[in-house]
This record gives C-alpha cells, sequence and structure tokens, in this order.
C-alpha cells in the first residue's frame, strides 16, 4: 500500500499557493533556453533589420506592394450571379496503434456560397492492412507511407471540387491549401481539375495559412550586400512587414521565375487581417489575370480580427472535421466488434474503455 501511495502522490499534479508546480528536470530547462538562445542569435538580424529598409528591399527585388481595397456590395452581387464561391478542404483522422494496425480516414467538402444546402462530400480510408499493391506492407518504407496518406487526402479534396464545379456552376474555387500540393500529391486528378477549370472559365485559387516558402529568403542572400550566409523563410521574414490588406505578388526574383511559376502558377501573399502574419494565395498562371482580383475577394471574407483565413475557408474547415468521438461512434457502429479490437484499438485506447 506504501508503494501505491507513493507512486499516486508523486504523478498527481499538487498545487500549492493556487499555482500547479510541475517536476521539471534542469536539463530540460537548459535545453528549451538553448533553443532560444539559438534561435535569438539566428534571426537577431534579420528580425531586427529596419522595416523601412526591408519593404524597399521588397520592391526592388520581389515587386511593388499593392494596397487592397474590399470589394463593393455591387461587385459581391456580381459574384452571385455568376454562381458564387465554391471553398474545398479536407480533412483525416487516425484510430490504432503502431505500424501496421491503425485506419485513417479522410474527408473531403465542397461547400457553395450560395446553396448550402448542397455541400458535396467524398471520403476514403486507409490502413495498411489493405494494400492492393503486390509489395508486402512490412516493406513500406516511412516515405512511400507519408506519399499515400498525402495523396489521399488530395484526392479527394479534388474529387469534391470536380463534383462542386459540375453540379454548382460556381464562378470560382477557393481551395484550403497551396494549389502546388495537389499538383504534387494525385497528379492526375489535379491536371482533370485545372483542365475543367480553364474550359469552363472558373478561377481556382489556392488559400495558404502557413507559409512554408523561401523566396524572399533567398533573394537576402543572393544580395552580397547583406552578408547573410543562412535561408530565411517568408513566413518569419514578412511578420510585422506589410500593413493590413497590403499584398506583394512573387512571380519574377531577378529575372527568374520562380518555382511556382515554373510548375504553372502565379502567387502573392497578403496580409488579410490584423494579425501581423501573412497568408499566401495561388492562382492558375492561365488566370493570373484575376490575381489581384481574387486577392479582393480573400480580403474581403476574412473578417478583420481573425487569424488571416477567409470565413468561408474556416466553415467549411469547422463542417468536414472528423472528430474523435465522430470517428469512434462510426467505427464502433459499423466495424464488427472483433475486427474493430483485433485490429484498430491499442493497448493504450483499452485503457479508456
Amino acid at each position: 500500500m506504501k508503494i501505491i501511495k507513493f507512486f499516486w502522490e508523486n504523478l498527481i499534479i499538487r498545487k500549492i499557493g493556487g499555482e500547479n508546480l510541475y517536476n521539471i528536470d534542469e536539463e530540460l530547462k537548459n535545453k528549451v533556453k538553448y533553443i532560444n538562445e539559438v534561435l535569438g542569435n539566428k534571426y537577431k538580424n534579420v528580425l531586427s533589420m529596419d522595416k523601412i529598409f526591408f519593404r524597399n528591399f521588397l520592391k526592388e527585388n520581389i515587386g511593388p506592394i499593392k494596397k487592397l481595397e474590399k470589394l463593393t456590395m455591387e461587385e459581391l452581387n456580381f459574384y452571385s450571379e455568376k454562381g458564387g464561391i465554391i471553398g474545398v478542404d479536407g480533412s483525416s483522422n487516425k484510430i490504432g496503434g503502431a505500424y501496421p494496425h491503425f485506419l485513417e480516414i479522410y474527408q473531403g467538402l465542397a461547400k457553395s456560397t450560395l446553396y448550402k444546402d448542397q455541400a458535396i462530400y467524398k471520403a476514403d480510408f486507409y490502413t495498411p492492412l489493405y494494400d492492393n499493391r503486390e509489395k508486402s506492407i512490412l516493406e513500406n518504407s516511412v516515405e512511400e507511407e507519408t506519399s499515400i496518406r498525402k495523396e489521399k487526402l488530395s484526392t479527394i479534396e479534388v474529387e469534391a471540387a470536380l463534383e462542386g464545379i459540375e453540379k454548382l456552376k460556381p464562378y470560382a474555387v477557393i481551395m484550403d491549401g497551396s494549389l502546388i500540393r495537389y499538383n504534387i500529391e494525385c497528379y492526375k486528378k489535379w491536371m482533370e481539375l485545372r483542365r475543367k477549370c480553364e474550359e469552363k472559365d472558373i478561377i481556382l485559387v489556392g488559400v495558404i495559412k502557413d507559409i512554408k516558402t523561401s523566396i524572399i529568403g533567398e533573394a537576402l542572400r543572393k544580395d552580397k550586400s547583406l552578408e547573410i550566409e543562412d535561408l530565411f523563410y517568408d513566413r518569419e521574414l514578412l511578420y510585422g512587414k506589410l500593413e493590413y490588406g497590403e499584398a506583394i505578388a512573387v512571380y519574377n526574383i531577378h529575372g527568374e521565375k520562380t518555382k511556382k511559376a515554373r510548375e504553372g502558377f502565379a502567387s502573392l501573399f497578403m496580409r488579410s487581417s490584423n494579425a501581423p502574419t501573412v497568408i499566401g494565395m495561388d492562382i492558375l498562371d492561365s488566370q493570373r489575370e484575376y490575381l489581384e482580383e481574387m486577392a479582393r475577394l480573400v480580403f474581403t471574407l476574412t473578417p478583420e480580427d481573425s487569424r488571416g483565413v477567409p470565413l468561408w475557408i474556416d466553415i467549411v474547415d469547422s463542417e468536414v472535421k472528423i472528430p474523435n468521438q465522430m470517428l469512434r461512434g462510426l467505427l464502433e457502429s459499423y466495424l464488427d466488434r472483433e475486427i474493430l479490437e483485433m485490429f484498430f484499438i491499442s493497448e493504450r485506447d483499452k485503457r479508456t474503455l
């Protein structure tokens, strides 16, 4: 009994003076301090760069910084008359334990601003236990697994967009994420969507919440007068550097097309809310003339005090999510109990049954 009592006393979080006290190892504290010091030193010169100097660098090396105007009611009514806007997003959730005993469910949703009762859902699943390839499931590398799962999610998003185009005939389609992702992860389906949009004059847009490019960082490093050796990402470089409603198109850098431009896309960065972060936006290169118009649309659809994502995308995102409780209920309803417990309930999960 003394052993059990000692165990529980050391497991429970103790409250002293109304505050939680955790036993944090000294080495762990030092590691966190080290991270802070390393990042602080690496970004010190770049993040302390004069804002006016940096904005001038952008204008001279990347492109003009434009102030966007929100769409008027007349322009918004025009979009309604032309078929409205479709927002597309996808979600996934996983149940199970270690490889290969897990099941991942994917769901894609296309939802129109006009026909809100005609939501288009697409679904798929993946488990290494069911693989129609001849290769043994145990021979899959981590890279192959990641590729399969990315392809599944991207494919159902594109399929939802394709059905949305056929049934709802929108003026524009806004995808949650960079368009280049679909080009990489589900090329054939993506090319079908691209052709359909070009044939039907439907504008195709991608909104990127988490920017991962280093276009500006590469331009900074190439400028020998700045003596910058490290490569920095656009997300941190643009943090707080654009004003609310400003955008900068990215296509040619020093006369050379960016990677996205070479792949057939035009793109820009914009600050669509009061938050100091920026978002990205892609459009098909063949529809490049609509880049600023679509930036104005995204800007108009984004609440000023939000995290910078168009409200319609946030709505679609919330409706396409697969919560843990929903996934568990779905599998308990439609899988035999023996199959569920044999393959997809980990020992950790059994503790909560």
